[in-house]
């Protein structure tokens, strides 16, 4: 159980809900944004105490029930409650040291016939694991890097995207957003991390956009959306990606795919041609 982050999470998600959004009457003189603690509490049908010491970080380890009480009291989304259980310790930890980066052959096969459109398989930290040739034409030739600078959250926070094509400041949001949530969810996953934690504090340090969007404790996993690129070679790009889990793994399949008939679906069809340099992964 991290007592921290797990009061964290539940004051900032207290916080952002209005009283109306929960059913309640907006009333006056509100000292604080969002719910009191003893609305969350009797929403929850928990006593003020118990929540408050959650929220105090001295709290005991909660019941599944009390978890789900206050998912429900708090309007958290499916991800956000998940996130939730796993800061109160309730799903068993898969490996103390952190999430695999053993890419399963099948998975590679994959890659390798997804040959007109970009691929990465990533793991819960955002490190890239494996890639096909069009996706190291699109985002740089990782084969050239080490594997820490593999992880698109320390290209995009640390070095403005550098690499063959950099994400665009007007798309960037929901990417980002994405990023930062999978790397929220692998540190409540592997608390014990010494990588993802260097990692994060390396970020917050660096950029003062990740420390806040750390700080905000926000949650949000696409699974479909749109990003535009900047290329040096082929222009501006704005592909669909779409985010596959691989069963039994903490890691992703990331697809980049373009609307039939666009500019990007040219853009791409360029960079085919245009190639790249070395792809595989070294031992």
């Amino acid at each position: 159980m991290d007592k921290r982050e797990l009061a964290a999470f539940l004051r900032t998600r207290r916080e952002r809900l209005r009283p109306e959004d929960a059913g309640l009457p907006p009333g006056a003189h509100r000292r604080t944004p969002g719910l009191r603690r003893e609305e969350v509490a009797g929403l929850a049908h928990i006593s003020v105490d118990h929540y408050s010491r959650l929220e105090q970080a001295r709290g005991r380890n909660p019941s599944p029930q009390v978890l789900h009480g206050i998912a429900r009291a708090l309007r958290l989304t499916d991800q956000e409650r998940a996130h939730l259980f796993r800061l109160a310790g309730e799903r068993e930890r898969e490996r103390d040291g952190g999430p695999s980066r053993e890419v399963a052959p099948a998975t590679r096969t994959l890659l390798d016939r997804l040959g007109d459109a970009p691929a990465v398989v990533l793991d819960d930290t955002c490190r890239v694991l494996a890639w096909n040739p069009l996706a190291a034409a699109l985002l740089g030739d990782f084969a050239a890097l080490g594997g820490p600078d593999r992880n698109l959250l320390r290209r995009y926070f640390l070095h403005g995207g550098s690499g063959d094509s950099a994400i665009t400041a007007s798309g960037h949001g929901r990417f980002v957003v994405t990023a930062v949530s999978y790397l929220r969810v692998a540190a409540a996953r592997y608390p014990d991390s010494a990588e993802i934690r260097a990692l994060v504090a390396e970020l917050a340090a660096a950029s003062a956009e990740f420390a806040a969007l750390w700080e905000s404790r926000e949650l949000r996993i696409e699974h479909h959306t749109r990003q535009r690129f900047a290329h040096p070679e082929v222009g501006e790009i704005e592909l669909d990606f779409d985010v596959l889990a691989v069963p039994d793994r903490d890691q992703h399949l990331v697809i980049f795919t373009a609307e039939p008939g666009s500019s990007a679906q040219e853009a791409l069809r360029l960079l085919k041609v245009v190639g790249t340099r070395r792809m595989d992964v070294p031992a």
